[in-house]
């Protein structure tokens, strides 16, 4: 009677029998069909129920999102709203009908809540990485081996082969910058690349077995290579002439060594479990985007020194990575998965081509005679653009042996510096926050559920012994989660750690072959600049991509990435240049200008090393923008589902799921023996 008398008071009667009123069912957001998402309005008491029984935060209904203001704090209850009004009310009433009971929830691996964006189970996820496909929009992506799957012996290789190679611009390039930079001559830049392979896999072994057990290769980190570059051009080394290769280099090993110690400390005396409540994705957006942001100055000034090569570079590895990254050859991605080998091998035949035909030539200059000792003018500009232009001016593949066998204390023994190793302590923290997003990222690809606080725990200490390792081998960097893990999975769609760990065992194969070394170490300069800058690019939006999981459009999380971000330059920036004068220093390349700061910083104590520690940290730029988005997103009032916390899976639900425990636990029951000790894990 109330529903034909709500109908009778109409102002215009309509056809009879009336139309049914529309579903109250919220229509598809923007997003809704590149995700596949498919409203389920009786499914949220069935996925809320099974979030508070795994130990998981869900978010709040989706249909509430885009009335929520994220300024105002949370909404409020629905029961507290005011009551409709009684005709409303009752015709609701009459003509809601019970929803049918939601479809059983699929049972692979893939689709569970470790699929789901920041590992939450909630019924609407919210917008994640998508396959880049036209044909198929509506999907979300997936991987074709996830974390356990074994797809045979075969393609094992050919997708651990593909793995490392699609990552080989972030293996390799870190000591083409260095050594250099420390005076060392083609054949230890041979040695040291030799060094860097060994030193990768087997740090990548050992945490694929003993860390959190995710397929993430471990390496040389770009996080290390500021700080490195700062410690190579400390006051105490300037003026040497003779083995200054060596003496850097040991110094750099002691650092690597006491920082490599500090985040042993950091892992598994579970203060990184703790460390976890501070680091959300706002505070690892700016941090990691900065990292890529402070070697501006590298990147095209050396770039410049042979200007058409370097442009054909960087426009050939943006053309496979972008305009070219959807065509497909034997159902592969070729020109996004290869896109840096690629560009470097198209480009290096080009400038093979033109130093064999002449057209990179001396022109009756002699390239042997130092460039402070040539008179003429045009003989020394000349001599050095040829220099980075022609593909001979490295011996290191000829003379380089067959077989070479990196081995510990390579360098000498190391030199232990108590200031310098300050410096890398807290560099091994920001390289740690680096690593938690890459956990957290890499874990929704291809693992059940996000690990625990306890197995991050102990991957960051893992990766304090791969650093004390590099240290020991004499990398030049410490060791760490390569960020671009995460971009390679995501484009490769491969995440079995035994493909990972195969790769690695190639690459513990190939560092005993000295040729290859010495065939790296024969890239032009200019080649190495051209990557980097597009290396550095990605890493900066690999950073910024960490804010999918938070609220994008709050003006909070806004202004504290933009104020971590600007900060993170002009603060640096103010220390590089206090005190400088144009004319000083002029021993010291104009693009390593910036890392001479420990000489002539703004702070001046009674102890020097002091004012080397604080001179040299508050010039990076990394540590600006963790320091100030680390105090305001701590500070700053904020909802969770604004903030966009990490959520980590509860130990005590993980170890009731058979499924989690065979992703985290560590292999041949070696984690039995250690239950006694929470930090570890599973």
């Amino acid at each position: 009677m109330s529903s034909s008398g709500g109908v009778a008071r109409r102002g215009r009667p309509g056809p009879w029998p009336p139309a049914p009123p529309p579903q109250p069912q919220a229509q598809p957001l923007s997003w809704a069909k590149r995700t596949g998402f498919q409203s389920r309005v009786s499914g949220e008491s069935v996925a809320i129920a099974s979030a508070s029984n795994s130990g998981q935060v869900s978010l709040p209904r989706p249909a509430e999102a885009p009335s929520s203001d994220l300024e105002s704090g949370p909404q409020a209850r629905p029961n507290s709203a005011l009551p409709p009004p009684p005709a409303a009310a009752t015709v609701g009433n009459a003509e809601q009908k019970p929803q049918p009971p939601p479809p059983p929830a699929r049972t692979r691996r893939r689709d569970s809540d470790g699929g789901r964006p920041n590992g939450q189970p909630a019924p609407a996820p919210l917008p994640q990485l998508l396959e880049e496909e036209d044909d198929a929009p509506e999907r979300p992506a997936h991987v074709k081996y996830e974390l356990r799957d074994s797809p045979g012996v075969f393609p094992i290789a050919v997708y651990g082969f593909q793995h490392y190679i699609s990552m080989l611009g972030s293996i390799i390039l870190i000591p083409l910058v260095m050594v250099p930079a420390m005076g060392g001559s083609p054949d230890d830049m041979a040695a040291v690349v030799s060094t860097v392979l060994l030193v990768s896999g087997m740090t990548t072994l050992l945490h694929t077995f003993c860390g959190t057990r995710l397929p993430l290769v471990q390496g040389p980190s770009f996080v290390y290579l500021a700080p490195a570059l700062a410690i190579i051009n400390s006051p105490e080394f300037f003026g040497l002439n003779n083995n200054n290769f060596k003496h850097i280099m040991k110094h750099l090993q002691g650092a690597i060594i006491i920082g490599g110690a500090f985040q042993v400390l950091l892992g598994y005396t579970g203060l990184m479990s703790l460390f976890l409540r501070l680091i959300n994705p706002v505070v690892v957006s700016p941090t990691v985007a900065a990292v890529g942001l402070s070697f501006f100055s590298y990147g095209f000034s050396k770039v410049g020194s042979c200007i058409e090569m370097g442009i054909l570079q960087l426009l050939m590895v943006v053309l496979f990575a972008l305009y070219l990254r959807k065509i497909k050859l034997f159902g592969y991605r070729v020109f996004l998965i290869y896109a840096v080998p690629l560009a470097l091998g198209i480009t290096w035949a080009v400038a093979f081509v033109l130093t064999a035909t002449g057209v990179y030539s001396y022109k009756g200059c002699d390239a042997n005679i130092p460039h402070s000792n040539n008179v003429s003018a045009y003989c020394r500009k000349h001599v050095l653009r040829m220099r980075s232009c022609r593909v001979d001016t490295s011996h290191a593949l000829r003379s380089s042996p067959w077989l070479r066998f990196p081995y510990p204390l390579q360098w000498g023994t190391p030199i232990f510096s108590w200031k310098m190793g300050l410096v890398m302590c807290f560099v091994s923290i920001i390289a740690s926050v680096d690593s938690v997003g890459s956990y957290h990222a890499s874990s929704l690809f291809v693992a059940t559920r996000p690990p625990t606080a306890g197995v991050v725990s102990r991957g960051i200490g893992v990766e304090g012994v791969s650093t004390i390792l590099a240290g020991v081998w004499g990398t030049g960097v410490g060791s760490a989660t390569i960020t671009e893990n995460v971009h390679t999975i995501a484009v490769t769609k491969m995440g079995s750690r035994r493909a990972v760990g195969f790769g690695a065992i190639v690459l513990i194969l190939l560092s005993f072959v000295g040729k290859v070394g010495a065939f790296i170490a024969s890239i032009p300069d200019v080649l190495v600049a051209a990557l980097l800058c597009f290396m550095w690019a990605m890493l900066c939006a690999l950073g910024l991509s960490n804010l999918r999981y938070s609220a994008k459009g709050s003006s909070r999380n806004s202004i504290v990435v933009g104020l971590a971000l600007f900060l993170s330059l002009s603060v640096p920036s103010y220390f590089q240049q206090y005190g400088l004068h144009p004319s000083a220093n002029s021993s010291v390349p104009t693009y390593f200008q910036p890392y001479i700061v420990a000489s002539h910083g703004p702070i001046h104590t009674g102890s020097s090393g002091v004012n080397y520690i604080l001179n040299t940290l508050l010039s990076l730029n990394m540590v600006i923008a963790f320091l100030v988005a680390l105090v305001l997103d701590n500070t700053v009032p904020g909802g969770r589902q604004e903030r966009g916390l990490y959520v980590w899976s509860d130990a005590e639900a993980a170890r009731r799921e058979s499924a989690v425990m065979k992703d985290y636990e560590l292999p041949f029951k070696i984690g039995q023996a250690f239950k006694w000790v929470k930090c570890i894990g599973l």
